[in-house]
């Protein structure tokens, strides 16, 4: 048991590490957008930097997850590992836009799949009634990430470029990497779930040389120290093949540096007999079979289409972006065609019946309405700060928000101890939604001087705002993995956080409209400044800027109210639904 809970703990710090690179992008986008050659005048086009992000971490989660259950949560938490790793590398040394956002996008990837793996790890280790702690501490780890990300993101651009925000990542998944490594070394116990084995053999040594010298290369060709790069003698090796945004990946110690990691993973799928391969890629094939890759694909292009259609929405004019029309039919033939295939398939990828009981949907539907009352507070509490007490000040603004995301992993760890039995997460569950709307109900009062200064009454809805949303965490996750059976732990956990994710977007996009929509006609009644003063200038007419700003915060209030109706829709939920059955021979083996 000591050895999964090092193991645990790593896999938890490896998801604090993917979850504050998700929200680091806050406060570097501005520097990322300089370095790329993207200037602030053309925000638009940094859109991609967070669409591909979430993209990534989005529509490949369900494939993760099922192939975290076919073939062992191990090999698949390295492969996320590896992935966020070298996508933190595209992105340091990315100059141009395509390149960043390649690099995010891969990071999205592996940082995304870290989460539902390291459910399923606690899953296959912990009986369902004490999975509850362990799930917190995970959840509490993922949240701690939002408010550091955005914390040690503005520190690392103060003193050093946006590029070691994503270098310092390369050491840290190193060392998280050999620690999960030393500790699985031990035999497993019997009686254990993991799938993972360890074949017999003599130590890889060619392979790990290869792997070695192809990423080291592939670093220093990447970003290349100016001494070598204007070195008379070796700087030829720097010179690209090619121009555009991808000329460096064509320069000579690129190229062969990437040849060298083929080299390897020809030697993986073949090694001589007595040697125990690194990464055993001859099992692969007979995996991707049974994952069903086709189904996969399907429904992560269905998922893009939402992903693309919410984020790039213009919310002061539209609910879904103008590209709507065409990714919605695309959408609609691609869910048409999953369903064929998960009907036909001989291994689908969501077998049938998998999610019929009913805590296991129940679960979805409960994050897609807490995901809607999320993001409200995220974006919106900054938004209510800057248009009150700090309009100056953009990271003024953003530290009001540490009230709300302070109390997230501690209500988090707290849902998580109280969950010592699956027949008490509905009701924490919805106790903490619960919560989390009457703050949002509180926050519909809010005025002008309601935040910033000492101590104030919103201090206290924010703070239980975040326990609230924490509280749930646990709850929700315990439901479902209770629900499914142990072979689709890892799958249902990836198809959890993409309902929170999508609840995250949509809310997103349709509280915000809403609440301009009510903006612009309360705008509309106050009339012209030229009308209201005529004898003065117009940008120093009191009564509009006084009626205007009424109008902006009645916009915000709109959104929290929303933004409660969310939350006590999820609270519902999770009582109507979350409710475990418990079968007679599970009860007799818990």
């Amino acid at each position: 048991m000591r050895r999964d809970r090092w193991r645990l703990g790593l896999a938890a710090a490896a998801v604090l590490l993917a979850a504050a690179d998700t929200y680091v992008v806050v406060v570097a986008l501005p520097s990322i957008m300089d370095g790329v050659g993207v200037g602030l005048d053309r925000l638009q086009r940094a859109t991609p930097i967070i669409s591909g992000f979430l993209l990534g971490y989005t529509a490949i989660l369900p494939l993760i997850g099922r192939l975290a259950d076919l073939a062992g949560t191990e090999p698949v938490f390295a492969g996320c590992l590896a992935a966020f790793g070298a996508g933190s590398v595209i992105t340091a040394t990315s100059h141009a836009l395509p390149v960043v956002v390649t690099g995010r996008a891969i990071q999205g990837l592996g940082g995304g799949g870290l989460v539902p793996v390291t459910m399923a790890m606690v899953a296959a280790r912990w009986p369902p009634d004490s999975r509850g702690l362990p799930l917190g501490v995970v959840g509490a780890l993922q949240e701690l990430g939002s408010v550091i990300g955005p914390l040690y993101g503005a520190a690392i651009v103060e003193i050093a470029s946006w590029r070691a925000i994503f270098w310092i990542n390369v050491p840290v998944i190193v060392v998280l990497a050999v620690g999960f490594w030393l500790a699985g070394r031990t035999e497993r116990p019997t009686g254990r779930t993991d799938k993972s084995s360890r074949p017999a053999g003599r130590f890889d040594f060619v392979g790990a040389t290869l792997a070695s010298v192809g990423s080291i290369g592939l670093v220093l060709g990447l970003d290349a120290p100016s001494r070598l790069a204007t070195s008379a003698s070796i700087g030829q090796v720097y010179a690209p093949s090619a121009g555009g945004p991808w000329a460096p990946f064509t320069t000579p110690i690129v190229l062969v540096s990437l040849a060298v990691l083929v080299a390897f993973i020809g030697w993986e799928f073949a090694p001589p007999g007595r040697v125990r391969p690194l990464v055993p890629l001859r099992k692969v094939a007979g995996v991707l079979a049974r994952a069903d890759v086709p189904g996969a694909l399907m429904l992560a292009g269905v998922l893009a289409c939402i992903v693309v259609a919410f984020s790039t929405a213009d919310p002061s004019s539209q609910v879904v972006a103008s590209s709507a029309p065409i990714v919605g039919p695309v959408a609609v033939v691609l869910a048409v065609g999953f369903f064929i295939r998960q009907r036909k398939a001989v291994n689908p990828l969501i077998e049938p019946g998998a999610l019929a009981a009913r805590p296991a949907w129940g679960s979805l539907a409960v994050n897609l309405s807490l995901g809607g009352a999320l993001m409200a507070a995220l974006i919106d509490v900054p938004l209510f700060a800057r248009a009150t007490v700090d309009p100056t000040s953009e990271v003024a603004a953003a530290l009001v928000l540490v009230r709300f995301l302070v109390a997230v992993p501690i209500g988090a760890l707290i849902g998580g101890a109280l969950c010592r039995r699956r027949t008490l997460a509905p009701a924490i569950a919805a106790f903490g939604m619960t919560l989390a709307a009457v703050a949002f109900v509180a926050m519909t009062s809010w005025s002008a001087t309601s935040l910033g200064g000492g101590p104030r009454p919103s201090d206290v809805a924010l703070i239980v705002c975040g326990l609230g949303f924490g509280l749930a965490i646990a709850p929700v996750n315990v439901a479902i993995l209770g629900a499914v059976q142990p072979s689709l732990h890892a799958l249902a956990s990836a198809l959890a956080v993409v309902a929170r994710t999508i609840g995250m977007l949509a809310g997103l996009s349709a509280l915000t409209a809403i609440a301009l929509h009510r903006f612009y006609q309360a705008q509309a009644r106050i009339g012209s400044p030229l009308v209201i003063c005529p004898n003065t200038n117009p940008t120093s007419c009191a009564p509009y800027n006084d009626a205007t700003s009424k109008a902006l915060l009645s916009e915000l209030h709109t959104i929290f109210g929303g933004a409660a109706v969310c939350a006590a829709l999820a609270a519902v939920l999770a009582v109507a639904l979350l409710r475990p059955r418990i079968r007679g021979r599970e009860a007799a083996s818990v």
